[in-house]
């Protein structure tokens, strides 16, 4: 038997995509089906390692939860890392096959379809729905020409389409209509009906726009999602917002729940940031005040500055200079505050990141911040695996996964931060200031979480559960789809037959 195929499609990127996939398999969950994510093509540096030790959009990962099953590379065969403005590394079922520009991707496209439907075909043969994600929008008209992301594969499985729009931003009946009339009249004819994003409101005012875009159309409006606030959903690429900042002066004056000053973190935006979705629990965390500093603009005082994980470690180093945050990071640590770098981070805080192959970029050496005494070569091959051990801090025990190219040695490595399953991680430095590891999402760990921050200068830490949060939300989203959307076309949509009522 196959697989019921449905397709989420947005009128524009960030409409809500990947949030309507992941509510749907939470809700479909619940209907005890069988239902698995995929999304053919996407576009991001947040990634996640699949328990078969390959790599695939964090967002993927974060919807395979929702339908409570591990990753796996069919939920998204084909992977795109940016490394520049136009070029990517082309990941393929999990591991990458190179870099690529623009162009050189165009022509690729034929070989990266097989890859798709491969995936697809292996999915739909396991599971009873398959719930897929379209990237972009598929109006598109630049990107028509060989689409594997949203109609091109829709067309190719012969699927039904929802449209959603984020009303949030302005002009949503504006872009679902003119989506619709930008596509061929096959492609319209699959799309199935709309749903609209994180309205706020009152419903009745909406409702002779709803009405309109009915009769217009000819296509039902399978419902209205709230705005929902609060609501915490890993992002599939853009850097959220971070904690409000305070005002000049009042830094010593920002507490927390017990009173205490709130710990002060903030975290670069370098231009090829990845993963910053480890920073989740620290953005949440009701005794942190935290902060994504952009590109330019100075770092502010802190307890604690991270660096993050890069996709283009030397071009980042050159960028990070350019803003003076070299000679910043270096006053924090003369003030005693404290410094972690993750993945790319700890490359950055070595002597030299050598890159002989031009696996990110071309090929030479860059020096590095010179803060520990390691040297970082790329190599080739990825280490991609799901890992976990003890902090060195506290013996806390971590978990988390590693996804780099990189291989560190050096003096510093002697004294690790971490012990994991392998192996010894990363490094510690001798005045106790600087923690350097390969190793993300270790803040999702509570106990390595709070030992992380009493050695950054929290106190009394409040114990917090990331993972208990992450789920509460998801089951948020299924609330939203059985109480805003109609689930009566819903399960005719996905073939599940009528509700059957207990008396």
């Amino acid at each position: 038997m196959t697989a019921r195929t449905v397709m989420i499609q947005g009128t524009t990127s960030d409409a809500g995509k990947s949030t309507l996939v992941a509510a749907l398999c939470r809700w479909l969950v619940r209907q005890d089906v069988r239902v698995v994510p995929f999304k053919p093509q996407n576009m991001a540096l947040n990634s996640a390692v699949t328990c078969e030790g390959g790599e695939i959009g964090r967002a993927q990962a974060v919807q395979a939860q929702a339908a409570r099953l591990a990753p796996h590379t069919d939920m998204n065969p084909v992977l795109l890392k940016p490394n520049s403005d136009t070029g990517a590394q082309v990941i393929i079922h999990g591991h990458a096959i190179g870099n690529m520009d623009a162009l050189e991707y165009h022509h690729y496209k034929s070989t990266a379809r097989a890859a798709v439907m491969q995936s697809h075909a292996r999915l739909a043969a396991q599971y009873q729905v398959v719930v897929v994600e379209g990237a972009g929008s598929p109006a598109e008209i630049n990107l028509r020409e060989g689409d594997i992301a949203n109609m091109g594969f829709a067309e190719a499985v012969d699927c039904p389409v929802i449209l959603i729009a984020d009303i949030d931003r302005g002009g949503v009946f504006a872009h679902l209509v003119g989506t619709l009339a930008l596509l061929s009249k096959s492609e319209q004819a699959r799309v199935v009906g709309f749903v609209i994003n994180r309205f706020r409101g009152e419903l009745a005012l909406l409702q002779p726009g709803l009405d309109w875009l009915e009769q217009h159309t000819g296509k039902p409006v399978l419902g209205v999602l709230p705005y929902l606030h609060g609501l915490h959903l890993e992002a599939e690429d853009a850097v959220p917002s971070s904690s409000p900042r305070p005002q000049a002066g009042e830094g010593a004056g920002v507490r927390g729940v017990n009173g205490e000053r709130k710990l002060r973190v903030i975290v670069p935006i370098l231009p090829h940031i990845s993963n910053h979705t480890d920073f989740d629990p620290l953005r949440l965390h009701p005794q942190i005040e935290f902060t994504f500093v952009p590109i330019g603009e100075p770092l502010p005082p802190a307890d604690l500055i991270i660096l993050p994980g890069s996709k283009s470690v030397r071009s980042d180093l050159v960028s990070l200079r350019a803003a003076c945050w070299d000679t910043a990071i270096k006053q924090h640590l003369r003030y005693g505050g404290k410094l972690i770098g993750i993945c790319g981070g700890l490359q950055m805080l070595g002597q030299h990141v050598h890159d002989p192959l031009g696996i990110e970029g071309e090929a030479g050496s860059s020096a590095g911040l010179g803060l520990l005494e390691l040297q970082t070569t790329l190599a080739a091959e990825k280490q991609l695996r799901n890992v976990c051990g003890t902090l060195s801090l506290e013996d806390a025990p971590v978990s988390g996964y590693e996804i780099h190219a990189g291989i560190s040695s050096g003096a510093a490595l002697n004294n690790p931060a971490l012990r994991l399953e392998h192996g010894a991680d990363g490094a510690i430095s001798a005045d106790g200031q600087i923690l350097a590891t390969y190793l993300h999402g270790m803040f999702e760990s509570p106990e390595a979480c709070s030992a992380l921050l009493r050695w950054a200068g929290l106190r009394d830490v409040q114990a917090t559960d990331y993972r208990a949060r992450c789920e509460a939300d998801l089951e948020r989203l299924a609330d939203a789809i059985e109480s805003c959307l109609d689930t009566a076309k819903l399960r005719a949509l996905f073939e599940l037959g009528e509700m059957q009522c207990v008396n």
